[in-house]
């Protein structure tokens, strides 16, 4: 579909309030706690149940253990067609409220001045409510092309459901013309977000008594070889690039978050364990930096095992996701723009589920309600109007995939 002439004020005129059946809907998903480490599958089954109602089939891909589900509904074109069409990608899970003090109650939803407050209002149960609010309305319109509705589980631990709801969608051949994830942008459209790569580094030595340090190997002091090469690293990206201005840090990061090692101050540590992770620009050759990485670790070990044999230096991804860029003239992002999201050149710097959807051929943007810096706070909010905002979205966007729009 074209987009539509007036995407100057895509919001111009639209209502500042959501409706009452979405904010009821938005409540009740609010109520589950689908934190990252517990289960989502109460959620997932209400949502089954709430597109079961307007005859909307739901396929569940499961989780290797079985204790999650990701989502996948397909609305067909009137015709029965159910390729191409659009994908709008939610996560069902949420950050921890471990250690943080709320003024109400994280999973019980509260209206205050104007402000939606809940584990997940903002990062993005709202986005979520307002597809199954508007699925009656997907459902009986006349579409032109289907819509495909996508959503995952622990996105929050790095993207790990959306890996295999993306292959399902491939699998299916369903071959979508694009995908809009509605992560928190306050409605703008994002094009462009970093990699996310996180590694584990376990450093295995020999104890001994401090006193006796010819005989043992000091995993700590190792594991200090790794975090000095890999802030060089960091260093060196930091000066000569590749850079990106369309980000608020322009360059790849490279960062160690934690180091764990010793039991005692008299005692050589046997083992260390080092967390560090890098959010790099497309551009970088991710497989190459992973290298460097990887090549220090073995150095490192060699080392350590000319001195004790049964020393290891092992690297671990505990979490990946691919960044996106995603060209400015490609159709997703003036379709967005006519839908009601606000047109914007600017890239972020934290990470979604775009990329996976970019990687298996679907042209992707990030647009979707609330304010990224509400995500994961306490006392986590979404103003009502960006609610409002993402409804009047969704109803463009099925006007638009309609027969007679």
């Amino acid at each position: 579909m074209d987009a539509s002439p007036d995407i100057e004020e895509p919001h111009a005129g639209m209502p500042t309030a959501p409706s009452e059946a979405t904010m009821a809907e938005i409540a009740a998903l609010l109520r589950f706690d689908t934190t990252s480490r517990d289960s989502n599958l109460p959620l997932v089954e209400h949502a089954v149940a709430r597109l079961a109602a307007v005859g909307v089939d739901a396929a569940l891909v499961p989780s290797p253990e079985g204790d999650k589900a990701n989502l996948l509904a397909t609305i067909p074109a009137a015709d029965g067609t159910v390729t191409g069409g659009i994908v709008l990608s939610a996560h069902t899970d949420v950050v921890p409220v471990d250690g943080q003090v709320w003024s109400s109650a994280p999973f019980e939803p509260e209206v205050r001045d104007g402000r939606l407050y809940a584990r997940g209002a903002a990062d993005m149960k709202s986005f979520l409510g307002v597809l199954l609010a508007k699925a009656p309305a997907m459902a009986t319109a006349r579409l032109a092309e289907p819509i495909h509705l996508a959503l995952s589980y622990d996105e929050e631990v790095g993207c790990v459901g959306a890996i295999g709801l993306v292959d399902e969608i491939v699998r299916r051949g369903l071959a979508p013309r694009g995908c809009v994830v509605g992560e928190p942008t306050s409605m703008r459209i994002v094009r462009g977000h970093k990699s996310m790569n996180v590694f584990r580094v376990d450093v295995r030595g020999l104890a001994a008594h401090s006193s006796l340090t010819p005989q043992g190997e000091n995993a700590i002091v190792a594991a200090a070889e790794l975090v000095r090469f890999v802030q060089g690293v960091a260093d060196e990206l930091r000066e000569q690039g590749p850079f990106d201005d369309g980000y608020v840090v322009p360059f790849t990061t490279v960062s160690v978050n934690r180091i764990d090692g010793g039991i005692a101050i008299n005692t050589i540590p046997a083992e260390c364990t080092v967390h560090f992770e890098f959010r790099a620009l497309t551009t970088v050759d991710h497989e190459a930096l992973v290298e460097r990485f990887r090549a220090e670790c073995r150095r490192i070990e060699a080392g350590m095992r000319e001195r004790h044999p049964g020393a290891s230096v092992t690297l671990t991804t505990t979490a990946a996701a691919p960044g996106v860029d995603t060209p400015a003239d490609a159709d997703i992002v003036a379709l967005a723009a006519a839908w009601g999201g606000e047109p914007s050149d600017d890239k972020v710097t934290y990470g979604t589920e775009a990329g996976l959807f970019a990687n298996a051929g679907i042209p992707t943007v990030v647009c979707g309600p609330g304010d990224i810096a509400q995500a994961h706070a306490p006392d986590e909010f979404i103003e009502l109007e960006q609610i409002a905002r993402c409804e009047a979205l969704v109803d463009r966007l099925i006007a638009d995939l309609s027969v007679d729009a």
